[in-house]
């Protein structure tokens, strides 16, 4: 069984059809949407976590890019410049998914990919703009 949180990217072309309920019913693949921003005849996206058997889960991904959908994993487009961080906590105080948290007793700031939502929150709270995020629904 695998488990990933991927960032799809829908062109104008792709965005009213329904390609990932054929996850679902071809490929036995479960999902559960993070984020969406989906425009009517527009360039669209969807942040999902996946899971399921990992020969199915290869062949979904093959289904996608078949279909003209752009996917990657969310942690390329969530990013914390480690070196620019003074480690204030901003970001981890509004991190509803705990992917950022305040480790003690170093006061360190610790960004767990696995944990992240995509909800872009954290880039609006860091004051030093260290947290960047590349998921702009225009693709």
């Amino acid at each position: 069984m695998i488990k990933k949180r991927m960032v799809l990217r829908f062109s104008k072309k792709t965005w009213n059809q329904p390609i990932v309920y054929r996850l679902v019913k071809e490929f036995d693949l479960a999902f559960n949407i993070l984020k969406a921003s989906v425009f009517p005849k527009e360039a669209s996206l969807m942040v999902l976590e996946i899971s399921g058997e990992e020969a199915e889960f290869d062949r979904g991904m093959a289904y996608l890019e078949s279909h003209g959908v752009i996917y990657e994993p969310l942690e390329a487009n969530i990013k914390k410049d480690e070196d620019r961080c003074v480690h204030c906590g901003a970001c981890a105080s509004v991190c509803p998914t705990g992917a950022l948290a305040i480790q003690r007793p170093e006061m360190y700031v610790t960004f767990d990919t696995g944990k992240c939502s995509g909800c872009e929150l954290c880039v609006k709270a860091c004051p030093p703009r260290v947290i960047t995020a590349t998921l702009s629904s225009r693709v």
